[in-house]
């Protein structure tokens, strides 16, 4: 698809086969361990954990909104950690070195001591700031998460990218909140655009899946042989709902960031409220930067109310938000990211996802919801 079309058409057409009389627009899903395979085996499928006919439609979707017009590859994967996962240990070897943001995902630091198992030097810096740049010296691979899961904070990846390149290192973002039509990462500099697409690429909360896209088919190659090695692929059932799901991208985005500002703006005017965090709000500290590397700021937002208690009185009176871990979905979530351990958040932080309800419904019952939890 020609990459001059607007961002609806492209989520509404991306990765479908060229039409074939009395077949449907999508195909369904093909559900196959082995393919007929005579003589030798030269076609693109021949065995199910190598390659799915779904699958393919799949990645060629998500190629054509991670980088419009141009030929990239993309691999996808049973869960976002799946694809994360790819990335690192096709990548790296006893003796590497590899940068880590130290204020994302929580599960990184899982990663981190399997990587340090194997040999893996690993160092890490917060996201803000562009902290990273000080540990690229004789690294292999930069990871950054912009923006950071659950602080929010911003890097500039096309000053990092530019800096770990010069230095011979390879450059990863992790996109998972912002989306392709929210950040392309490739166009930033990036070797690898890795995301979960569990969260707003498919934006319903029934699907696990992951992805990873390059421009460099060799980069490529070693990430889809790691998924035939350890066999983390996708069903062809969540990987026909997950393509699906993309026809709306375009809309549900739009919606959830008009949301997730509204929000901002009515958190912003509370007196408990704290340390609120939306890279779409002029007065937040990484707007700057997230304005000329972001088309759309995302759905989530996050701020701190005074305790745990607070918290907890708050997320138990909302009537339109799910108090649920993951976001990106249509359905507004919210919860105490405390409660898990992993972050370094004080006990009355929240991470809010807006959905695509209405507007005016969603502010007017968070801020009940903030009433009623002062009382």
């Amino acid at each position: 698809m020609s990459g001059g079309t607007g961002e609806g058409t492209r989520a509404v057409r991306a990765g479908l086969p060229d039409p074939v009389k009395y077949e449907p627009t999508l195909p369904g899903p093909v559900f196959a361990a082995h393919f007929h395979l005579p003589g030798e085996p030269t076609g693109p499928y021949t065995y199910g954990r190598d390659e799915n006919p779904t699958w393919t439609h799949l990645e060629r979707a998500i190629g054509e909104l991670e980088a419009p017009g141009e030929s990239v590859e993309t691999v996808v994967f049973a869960s976002g950690m799946a694809a994360i996962s790819a990335v690192l240990f096709s990548m790296l070897r006893t003796g590497d070195a590899v940068v880590l943001p130290n204020d994302g995902y929580q599960a990184l630091p899982l990663l981190r001591e399997r990587l340090e198992a194997y040999g893996v030097e690993v160092r890490t810096a917060p996201t803000g700031g562009d902290a990273q740049l000080a540990l690229l010296e004789g690294a292999r691979l930069l990871w950054m998460e912009t923006p950071s899961n659950p602080g929010l904070d911003v890097c500039d990846v096309r000053r990092l990218a530019e800096a770990a390149h010069a230095a011979g290192v390879l450059v990863a973002v992790d996109n998972t909140l912002a989306t392709p039509l929210g950040q392309r990462p490739l166009d930033l500099g990036a070797d690898f655009s890795v995301a979960s697409d569990t969260k707003g690429m498919t934006g319903h909360g029934d699907i696990l899946l992951g992805h990873v896209t390059c421009r460099d088919a060799e980069l490529a190659a070693g990430v889809r042989r790691w998924r035939k090695v350890v066999g983390a692929i996708p069903g062809p059932m969540e990987a026909w709902l997950a393509h699906r799901s993309l026809a709306t991208l375009q809309l549900r985005l739009e919606r959830q960031c008009a949301n997730a500002l509204a929000l901002a703006h009515a958190l912003g005017a509370r007196g408990e409220v704290t340390g609120l965090r939306y890279p779409g709000l002029p007065s937040d500290p990484s707007h700057t930067i997230a304005s000329q590397q972001m088309r759309r700021f995302g759905c989530v937002i996050s701020f701190v109310l005074p305790d745990r208690g607070h918290a907890e009185r708050f997320l138990g009176a909302l009537q339109l938000v799910d108090d649920a871990t993951s976001f990106g979905g249509v359905r507004s979530t919210a919860e105490r990211r405390g409660r898990w351990g992993g972050d370094a958040v004080p006990e009355g932080f929240i991470r809010f996802s807006a959905g695509a309800e209405d507007a005016d419904d969603l502010v007017a019952d968070v801020v009940r919801a903030l009433d009623e939890a002062a009382r």
